[in-house]
């Protein structure tokens, strides 16, 4: 039951981190813009940019890297912490994006990262 648990994660976390990828490369790319803290030192689209093809990266391996599926769950973990400061700037900066358009929506979801890093990180051990 706990292997079709983990898959089922699996599959819902690479799903959606490609859904999200294409959404940072298409009709999404001025939401995402909201997330990008001001001190990170890059230009916020080419950030958006990146970030999107890393999201596609990391969720087809999620998806379909059978042998190396613990270090891609490590590497989607690290990846959920290392975006988590662009969540703080959103919430701290009151900028609006995704319906995110009240300081406690925005603070509520910050909650949901650990959540992100540990499914990753679960979903992929055996």
């Amino acid at each position: 039951m706990a292997s079709r648990a983990r898959t089922v994660t699996r599959i819902f976390l690479g799903a959606s981190l490609v859904f999200a990828g294409v959404s940072h490369l298409t009709f999404a790319r001025d939401e995402f813009q909201a997330q990008v803290p001001e001190s990170l030192p890059l230009d916020p689209d080419t950030t958006v940019l990146a970030s999107g093809a890393v999201e596609i990266g990391l969720g087809s391996a999620l998806l379909f890297a059978r042998k190396r599926r613990r270090t891609v769950g490590t590497l989607a973990a690290l990846f959920f912490v290392a975006v988590f400061p662009g969540n703080v700037a959103q919430w701290m900066h009151q900028r609006d994006g995704f319906g995110l358009d009240t300081d406690m929506k925005r603070f509520v979801r910050l909650f949901f990262q650990p959540v992100l890093v540990w499914a990753a990180a679960w979903s992929t051990r055996r």
